[in-house]
């Protein structure tokens, strides 16, 4: 291949890509409640979270004032009402109670074909907290380590104690 049909091809592409990018337009941004009220998928999955919004509030209008913070909707189909339960005990009150609730709630149009209840336990994800031990020592306690650490003839004991006393000194 000859150098003029190279530098031609280098030239055309350079010009075919820069042209390319430069005519291409980025849409105008959105906001974000445009979108979820617009977009199908979006749209489905709001309408979707705002009827079990609405179903947790009816449900949380028949439980106890208690129960409300540890029971929540999970899923409605088919007659079926999946609620989830943050523990075995709050289970165990709810499916006593299973008959009277389902009563109350297929007094709502929302819930007339009710026909069971299912609960499962689900324990709330509890974030992970600072590995290690803390130490509180009040002023008086590092006073009285202090007063020990000097009286000790080990050298590496008397250090350790005196580390040990620094800890409220740190604080205060």
């Amino acid at each position: 291949m000859g150098e003029w049909f190279r530098c031609f091809l280098l030239t055309w592409r350079f010009c075919y890509f820069r042209c390319s990018i430069m005519a291409f337009r980025p849409l105008t941004a959105r906001a974000p409640a445009v979108l979820l009220r617009e977009a199908k998928p979006l749209k489905a999955i709001l309408g979707h979270a705002q009827r079990l919004a609405h179903l947790q509030r009816l449900l949380e209008s028949q439980l106890q004032p208690a129960a409300r913070a540890h029971c929540h909707v999970a899923k409605w189909r088919e007659g079926e009402l999946s609620l989830v339960v943050t523990d075995g005990h709050w289970a165990t009150r709810l499916r006593y109670q299973q008959k009277r609730l389902q009563r109350q709630l297929q007094l709502f149009e929302e819930f007339a074909n009710l026909t069971r209840i299912k609960f499962s336990v689900r324990p709330p994800i509890v974030q992970p907290g600072a590995v290690g031990h803390t130490m509180d020592l009040s002023s008086d306690a590092a006073a009285t380590i202090q007063s020990t650490a000097d009286g000790i003839s080990d050298p590496g004991l008397r250090a350790a104690l005196e580390r040990l006393a620094a800890h409220a000194k740190d604080k205060a």
